[in-house]
């Protein structure tokens, strides 16, 4: 079984050897059409010239995209269905905290193909160079991969250095705990009742990587040891949101929703946001020159135990067909590899999932630019699996959490009373499945 706590440990390792990927000198049958599914629009950005790009090396294979789903939950609630009516895709990108019900759920209806077996038929040097044995952790489901990591990230502080700057922060030495990051938003607030000092968009988010970012980042965990009930019942649980309620209280966080937080933030009216680095490109593009963007590490309130949880996505082989199968399999491989990931990279604000995509001849020289990307990739050594809860109702039990978060940030329910509930209803879901 792999060793899913390694995670990414590998990632920032540049593998020496400059070995092309097997996809160059194979061709799958003409014309073989591979029916793709991803979560959030946006990120067709990367997506359609990734497959442009692959299409060039394998003309004999045709990507095709469907809607993309709104979201990690919306994706999935999709395949669940599609999973019953046999429509499903023949590559679907599933959420880390999702990949686990979902391939439990295919592999009883024999609807996934099994990734271990085909890397296992790949050049040994090849596999070696490319990926991590944390990297296949990600796509790893009791043991077995199913998947191939492709979206890998971490949550990242975006700040505006000139409002920090203003409130007596250094943009150069920013707070490493939330005690000392909420007292310097609280500081770029009263500069002025037209800006605002932190966005933790946690409750609109729409799934619970914020929520679990708090938990472990302050030594918590989202099970306990048996992995069937709530573990974030207890102090880390009752500190994360005494954290949210202060965003409010004392920061004067605007409870808007995500997409205003960061229209605000790129307007130059909130001091510190935080975010996925998917989006920093974006961001980067749309600040121009209003003020200096800079980036830091996520908060960690337990130095000794804390971690952050991987949020990204890796994709499957849903596919039935032998010819189809192997077409996807193709297109893993490329998706997952250096040029692929270079373009990930530097669209978004991504980790690399390849371990050769940081080296001299791919990103390397992009990093060396743009010294905001590398931050997410300070923090792999906290960087923890993205699970998601036993039992089938994830989607489900993050809304029901969520609704309770929103309450203690609006003050109309106690921390410590909205942990409780929250603890109750998370087992009550996990038991009705």
């Amino acid at each position: 079984m792999l060793h899913r706590r390694d995670l990414l440990k590998s990632a920032a390792a540049v593998g020496t050897t400059a070995l092309s990927s097997p996809l160059l000198t194979r061709s799958a049958h003409a014309q073989d059409v591979t029916d793709v599914l991803y979560a959030f629009p946006a990120f067709a950005k990367f997506h359609e010239p990734i497959a442009q790009e692959f299409t060039k090396r394998q003309s004999g294979i045709k990507i095709q995209f469907r809607a993309p789903a709104a979201s990690y939950d919306e994706g999935h609630q999709t395949m669940l269905r599609q999973a019953v009516t046999n429509q499903l895709p023949d590559v679907y990108y599933s959420g880390y905290h999702l990949l686990a019900e979902l391939v439990r759920t295919l592999v009883k209806r024999n609807q996934i193909t099994e990734v271990a077996s085909l890397l296992q038929k790949e050049d040994a040097a090849w596999r070696k160079a490319n990926y991590s044995d944390g990297i296949l952790a990600l796509g790893a489901v009791d043991g077995k991969i199913y998947g191939l990591a492709f979206n890998a990230s971490l949550p990242v502080i975006y700040f505006n250095t000139q409002l920090v700057k203003e409130a007596g922060g250094d943009p150069d030495r920013m707070p490493d705990n939330w005690t000392d990051m909420i007292a310097l938003a609280v500081n770029i607030k009263s500069k002025g009742p037209d800006v605002a000092g932190i966005a933790y968009n946690i409750h609109d988010w729409p799934d619970d990587w914020l929520f679990r970012s708090l938990i472990l980042q302050g030594g918590g965990q989202m099970l306990d040891a048996s992995e069937t009930t709530a573990g974030f019942g207890k102090d880390a649980g009752l500190k994360a949101l005494v954290h949210c309620r202060r965003f409010v209280a004392d920061a004067k966080m605007p409870l808007i929703d995500w997409d205003s937080s960061r229209q605000q933030f790129i307007a130059g009216k909130i001091g510190i946001f935080a975010d996925t680095p998917a989006r920093l490109r974006q961001v980067t593009d749309l600040i121009g020159d209003k003020f200096t963007l800079r980036t830091c590490t996520f908060p960690i309130d337990d130095k000794q135990k804390g971690g952050l949880p991987t949020g990204g996505n890796a994709a499957i082989i849903t596919a039935k067909d032998p010819a189809k199968q192997r077409a996807a399999w193709e297109f893993l491989k490329f998706v997952s590899g250096p040029e692929a990931q270079k373009i990930v990279v530097e669209t978004t604000g991504y980790m690399p999932t390849n371990l050769r995509a940081s080296g001299p001849d791919f990103l390397a020289p992009f990093y060396d630019k743009n010294p905001n990307f590398r931050t997410v990739s300070q923090q792999i050594e906290r960087a923890k699996p993205w699970q998601g809860y036993p039992g089938g109702q994830s989607v489900k039990i993050w809304r029901t959490q969520r609704e309770i978060i929103h309450a203690v940030m609006r003050g109309e329910t106690t921390a410590e009373a909205g942990l409780d509930r929250m603890v109750k209803e998370s087992n009550a879901l996990m038991k009705s499945s």
